[in-house]
């Protein structure tokens, strides 16, 4: 709803994003579902202030991507593949606002990576142009 008025407040909203990021609040995930929502309109908004974020943005969604993919809790199937989903979408308006900032610091994890839906979240942002 703020559109570029959200700059205003990006330092404070990055804190609670990354705090959302960290706890998974149960089966259905709906805060993190949510609050990656919230990521992905504010990098559509905000995207000129946005490689300034990136180092702790980058890290906050690899460690949720990891976190997803090693949960043996109740979350389901279906939810976990949305989480991942949305994490990627959030990684490549990430990578697109940087000028391919993304892709290149993604190399490293991609190659010493072995879990294959981990690689394929980080495949998916490397082949988005």
């Amino acid at each position: 709803r703020l559109g570029i008025l959200i700059v205003r407040h990006l330092k404070r909203l990055e804190r609670v994003i990354l705090g959302y990021l960290e706890v998974c609040d149960g089966p259905e995930e709906e805060a993190r579902l949510g609050i990656l929502e919230t990521l992905q309109c504010t990098i559509e908004h905000a995207w000129p202030r946005m490689p300034c974020r990136l180092p702790v943005l980058l890290k906050a969604l690899l460690k949720m991507i990891w976190d997803v993919h090693t949960d043996q809790g109740s979350t389901p199937e279906p939810v976990k593949a949305a989480l991942l989903q949305g994490a990627t979408e959030c990684l490549i308006l990430l990578d697109r606002c940087s000028e391919g900032q993304v892709k290149v610091l993604l190399e490293g994890v991609y190659s010493s990576c072995e879990e294959n839906r981990v690689r394929e979240c980080i495949r998916k942002v490397q082949e988005n142009t």
